[in-house]
């Protein structure tokens, strides 16, 4: 048996996203729940449950750049899982990734169509 594995001359192999990932996933979660906090007070404290109410509330400017940050932090947070679960699950590298690639185009063209929609109102 090799002993060239053990201690300071361990052969460490892979892609080293773990902590870095791991924090990513826990800071885009806390923005994901500030965000709910903020949209929570925002509809139990307005007096209009209308399309024109929530259409106002959307009015603001600081409102859609924090909904889209929210969205750009869900996406993110999305990614990290998908992509883990794909390197994870997936072991043809050829249709891992296609299927990276693929969850990368289907969650840019989401932030695409989320932010036409924000500027929309």
């Amino acid at each position: 048996m090799a002993d060239n594995n053990i201690g300071g001359k361990r052969l460490v192999v892979g892609a080293h996203y773990g902590l870095r990932d791991w924090l990513a996933q826990r800071v885009t979660a806390i923005v994901m729940a500030v965000y709910t906090v903020i949209l929570l007070i925002s509809f139990l404290t307005a007096s209009n449950f209308s399309y024109e109410g929530w259409a106002g509330l959307f009015s603001h400017q600081w409102f859609k750049l924090a909904t889209f940050v929210t969205l750009m932090a869900l996406f993110f947070h999305a990614w990290i899982g998908v992509r883990d679960v794909w390197m994870d699950y997936v072991k043809p590298v050829a249709v891992r990734l296609v299927l990276q690639v693929a969850t990368i185009l289907w969650l840019v063209g989401c932030a695409g169509w989320a932010a036409q929609i924000l500027w929309r109102v």
